[in-house]
């Protein structure tokens, strides 16, 4: 079967679906961008009302995983799947559902339908959140002096060829980047993918 070019492919079964997802991923964003600038130790004004926010779009999400399994871009369009990959990564109020979250992507990844890049994220954040080293290096926190610092990496002098392997670049590389984006102007990163809060992620 030949897959289509870019710009022909077909549009998503559940547009309904996509919608509601890219509602979720607007009330979410302005939240994560100011979470992410903050340090550890502080409490920004807004952290309850914000994680209130990531508590109703994961069970949104946890919704549209036990009904149609991981919402991937047959379904809702490239842009909702990363939507809903976003809200996956921030739904550390509804473990269950981000850990179901990471299966049901990992399946979707092995048909084709879902970012690997995305999966290896959202894995490296479950395993973060239980305490785990990392496998991909993806995650980071920002420190009391607001410098994002990479968690601890399982086997970490083989970490860029595993990184390599999943289509990620240098490990180092990222992370300057990372540094960068955080310390700019978060009005000139509306379009891009908003770190994840105090938990930060970077490709």
């Amino acid at each position: 079967m030949t897959t289509p070019p870019i710009g022909f492919m077909p549009g998503p079964r559940r547009p309904d679906l996509a919608a509601e997802l890219t509602h979720c991923l607007d009330l979410a964003r302005g939240h994560w961008q100011r979470l992410a600038r903050q340090p550890v130790t502080a409490f920004p004004a807004g952290l309850g009302q914000g994680r209130h926010t990531d508590y109703r779009n994961a069970q949104v999400l946890g919704r549209l995983i036990g009904d149609y399994g991981w919402p991937d871009h047959p379904l809702v369009g490239q842009d909702a799947a990363k939507a809903a990959y976003l809200i996956a990564l921030h739904a550390d109020p509804r473990r269950d559902i981000q850990v179901a979250a990471m299966r049901e992507m990992f399946q979707a990844v092995r048909r084709g339908t879902a970012s690997k890049r995305h999966w290896v994220h959202l894995h490296d954040r479950v395993l973060c959140a239980d305490g785990a080293p990392q496998v991909y290096g993806t995650q980071h926190q920002l420190g009391p002096d607001g410098i994002p610092v990479r968690l601890p990496v399982r086997n970490p002098e083989e970490l860029d060829e595993r990184r390599r392997e999943v289509g990620l670049p240098p490990a180092a590389e990222a992370l300057a980047a990372l540094r960068q984006r955080l310390a700019a102007d978060p009005t000139s990163h509306a379009a891009t993918d908003p770190p994840t809060a105090n938990l930060t992620a970077a490709a």
